[in-house]
């Protein structure tokens, strides 16, 4: 299996992602955009990962890597390749499916429940409720013809899936205490008060079964992607 990675800055890495595809001995290749803007052909990989990252989908006069990226999101999408989009790259999968990614009414970052949305029978079955990892400001319209995954009190659309094989989810289920000390000690000015942002000790508090509960739920995910692709191939 060849394994794409979109990352956007090298403190937003693939967490527990990175010992699921180990452990399946995938290919795994790389584009650093914060370091070249270069981006494969399709046809070179068989799975597209899209991590998060501190920028915004409508900032493409800054960061104008962001068409081309989607572009190439959008091409995954509609040729039926397994796509996963974390936070940023949720929101980009949602502008790849003529979605609006706009300002959320509020920031949300810190470990908060998720509930789960009846979706279609063929869709990833998330637990009634889960607490997980965000870390957003921003949030996006359902793209039409997706169903909506998960919810959570500050945020209508946490989750969504498109066909069998393309999932995006706001929250961070690949999140590791290092992976979490990492994204503290690089954005540590977006923490703000507020009634859905926690301190830097509130999120640091969580014990190491919490993160391995969410990882392990990232697992089952992929593996969804994954089982999906392999049997109509």
């Amino acid at each position: 299996m060849r394994v794409h990675v979109l990352q956007h800055v090298p403190f937003e890495g693939l967490g527990s992602i990175d010992s699921w595809l180990r452990a399946r001995r995938a290919e795994v290749t790389c584009s650093r955009l914060y370091e070249s803007p270069a981006l494969p052909n399709i046809a070179d990989f068989d799975m597209l990962i899209v991590l998060g990252g501190p920028m915004s989908v409508n900032e493409k006069d800054k960061y104008p890597w962001l068409v081309a990226e989607q572009q190439l999101i959008q091409g995954n999408i509609w040729v039926g390749k397994p796509t996963l989009g974390i936070c940023l790259g949720a929101q980009l999968m949602a502008a790849a499916l003529e979605a609006r990614v706009y300002k959320n009414r509020q920031r949300e970052i810190g470990w908060f429940p998720v509930t789960r949305v009846a979706g279609a029978p063929i869709c990833f079955r998330m637990p009634k409720s889960v607490e997980v990892f965000h870390w957003h400001g921003e949030t996006f319209d359902l793209p039409c013809g997706c169903a909506r995954l998960a919810q959570s009190a500050a945020c209508a659309n946490q989750a969504f899936q498109c066909g069998y094989r393309s999932i995006g989810l706001q929250f961070h289920l690949e999140t590791t205490p290092d992976s979490l000390a990492a994204l503290i000690e690089n954005c540590r000015d977006e923490i703000k008060s507020g009634r859905y942002a926690q301190s830097e000790k509130e999120m640091s508090a969580k014990p190491a079964e919490h993160f391995l509960a969410n990882n392990a739920l990232m697992g089952r995910l992929l593996d969804y992607l994954v089982r999906h692709f392999n049997q109509e191939e």
